[in-house]
C-alpha cells in the first residue's frame, strides 16, 4: 500500500545534507532519557522513540526524522548501535531502554531491526516495534540468511572487507559499502553530495554480527509496523514483506531505497507516529 504522509515536505539538497552532519544537529536530535516525561498539549504523556540505526549508517541518518518526531512534541533517543554482534548489540540497547522512564517506541533500520527484535524481549517498557527496511528474524535466524532467502540484494559484491583483531588476539572482519558504490547501492533516490558524506561517514558492521542467530524475537509479543522499501538493493521487497507479514506487522509500503530515514523521513516519521498512537 502506498502512503502520503502528512508530514512530507520537500527536502533540498542542503536539508539532506543536514542529515549526514552529525556534530551540529545530534546535539538537537538526541534526547536525554529523561526526555520520556515530555507531554503533549493536551497533558498525556507520549511514549519516548527509541531510534536505532543499522549497518552502514550511524545516529545522524535519523535527524530529518527526529526533527519532524520532536515539532509533534515526541521525546526521542538516536540510540549509537555498537554493530558488534547481536547479542551484544541488543544488551546494550537493552540498558538504554531500563534507563527510560514510561512508554517506549522502539524503531530499527535495517540490521537494527534484528537488534530491536532482541533487545525489546522482556522490556516492559517497549510498547510497539518498528521496522524501517529491517530485518525482523526469528529464533534461530540470522541477517545474512534471511536477505539471501530470496532474490534482489546485491550487497555482497559492493563490500570492502576489512580485517581487524579482537581483544583475545583473535581475528574478526569488518564490512563497510565501497565508497564508490555507496549511492547506487544504499541511498539511490538521495542527492549524490549527501551520500558521499553517507559513504565516508558510515559505520562498519562485523560479519559476525550479521551471521549471528537472533533469540526469541519480541514481535511475538508486541505490536509492530513495518515499513517496507520497494527499491531496495540491501534487504530485497519479498523479503521484508515475508518478514512483515509473518510478524502480522502493519505494513506500509514506499517507493524508496534502503535508506529511507533520509529519502523519506516523512514517511517514517508517519508510521512511528502511528504506532505511538495506536499503543497510547
Amino acid at each position: 500500500m502506498q502512503r502520503h504522509s502528512p508530514f512530507r515536505n520537500l527536502l533540498t539538497p542542503l536539508s539532506l545534507m543536514a542529515t549526514v552532519t552529525a556534530a551540529g544537529l545530534l546535539a538537537v536530535a538526541v534526547a536525554p532519557a529523561g526526555a520520556a516525561r515530555g507531554r503533549n498539549t493536551s497533558g498525556d504523556r507520549k511514549p519516548t522513540v527509541v531510534l536505532v540505526h543499522g549497518a552502514f549508517a550511524e545516529s545522524s541518518s535519523w535527524n530529518e526524522v527526529v526533527k519532524t518526531l520532536k515539532r509533534h512534541d515526541y521525546p526521542v533517543v538516536a540510540a549509537a548501535n555498537p554493530l558488534r554482534g547481536l547479542a551484544s548489540d541488543a544488551a546494550h540497547i537493552r540498558s538504554l531502554l531500563a534507563s527510560i522512564d514510561g512508554p517506549v517506541v522502539l524503531v530499527g533500520h535495517s540490521y537494527g531491526g534484528s537488534v530491536i527484535t532482541n533487545a525489546a524481549h522482556g522490556s516492559d517498557n517497549v510498547k510497539a516495534l518498528v521496522y524501517i527496511a529491517a530485518f525482523m528474524p526469528d529464533l534461530g535466524e540470522s541477517a545474512v540468511e534471511l536477505s539471501a532467502r530470496f532474490p534482489g540484494s546485491s550487497l555482497g559484491s559492493a563490500l570492502r572487507r576489512v580485517p581487524f583483531t579482537l581483544p583475545d588476539g583473535s581475528q574478526g572482519v569488518d564490512l563497510l559499502i565501497e565508497q564508490d558504490r555507496f549511492h547506487h547501492q544504499f541511498a539511490a533516490d538521495v542527492h549524490p553530495y549527501t551520500t558521499s558524506l553517507m559513504a565516508a561517514t558510515q559505520r562498519p558492521v562485523t560479519a559476525a554480527a550479521l551471521e549471528e542467530a537472533s533469540g526469541e524475537p519480541a514481535w511475538k509479543s508486541v505490536p509492530s509496523w513495518a515499513l517496507v522499501t520497494g527499491e531496495d538493493l540491501n534487504i530485497p521487497r519479498a523479503a521484508q514483506l515475508f518478514m512483515a507479514e509473518r510478524a502480522r506487522a502493519h505494513v506500509v509500503e514506499i517507493h524508496s531505497s534502503h535508506a529511507a530515514s533520509v529519502s523519506h523521513p516523512d514517511d517514517v516519521a508517519d508510521i512511528i507516529d502511528k504506532a505511538a498512537r495506536a499503543v497510547r
